[in-house]
């Protein structure tokens, strides 16, 4: 089956998934691709890896379409994606009002379960919460580094420690069982990020690209993006 090929940060990749039978009705084509941190999904376009589109942050979108490798006129705002905790099913949520309740929290977590802190949204932002609480030195011996937050997530489900807490975006979170969203983080260290889609300029399958954002930024489709952790 031919399909049409996606280079995505991680946050999207629950919302491509549930539009994926109604894409393959409306163009008959299937949807592939990667799903991972927004650098490295950046890096493997400028590398030349075939995709049709590419779902990233939208400073991102906007420095591939000056390199042009997306087509301007294509991109397009998908939603907000918040940054936020997450804890293992079976475990209480935490309170996190503010930056003193989330310094708390994380100084008592066995293990801190997180993307890549240089290359994925969350993970970076992440990193400069701990250095902005003051704690960055006291927890680094318990983060639990992974290359994307699906990944993370799944490992943070899977963990066997005490008292886990886990940081991506809220999409990674709500996908991923095993696991709950526990809020975003508090005044002062929250992220609220804008996901943008965009055709590429080497794209084998354009229309059934821009067919696909359609899909995903339709008026008929936001129960679906709500639902799947993205806001206005």
């Amino acid at each position: 089956m031919k399909t049409v090929t996606i280079l995505s940060g991680g946050a999207a990749q629950g919302l491509v998934r549930g539009l994926g039978d109604a894409f393959k009705a409306q163009t008959g084509l299937g949807i592939d691709g990667e799903f991972g941190a927004v650098g490295i999904m950046a890096d493997k376009l400028r590398a030349r890896t075939l995709a049709d589109l590419v779902i990233l942050t939208q400073a991102l979108l906007a420095k591939l379409a000056e390199e042009k490798l997306v087509v301007p006129f294509s991109i397009t705002d998908v939603g907000r994606v918040e940054t936020a905790l997450a804890v293992r099913s079976r475990d209480p949520k935490v309170m996190v009002k503010t930056q003193g309740d989330l310094r708390e929290v994380l100084r008592s977590a066995d293990a801190v379960y997180v993307p890549d802190t240089k290359a994925s949204t969350a993970g970076q932002h992440f990193a400069k919460v701990l250095d902005q609480l003051g704690i960055a030195y006291e927890v680094a011996s318990r983060l639990k580094i992974f290359p994307n937050g699906a990944t993370a997530m799944r490992e943070l489900a899977a963990s066997t420690a005490a008292r886990p807490i886990g940081c991506t975006q809220a999409t990674e979170i709500i996908a991923t069982d095993g696991i709950e969203l526990s809020g975003a983080l508090p005044p002062g260290c929250e992220l609220l990020t804008m996901y943008t889609a965009g055709v590429t300029a080497s794209a084998a399958h354009p229309k059934e690209a821009a067919a696909l954002i359609a899909l995903l930024t339709d008026a008929d489709h936001k129960d679906l993006r709500q639902r799947a952790g993205f806001t206005g």
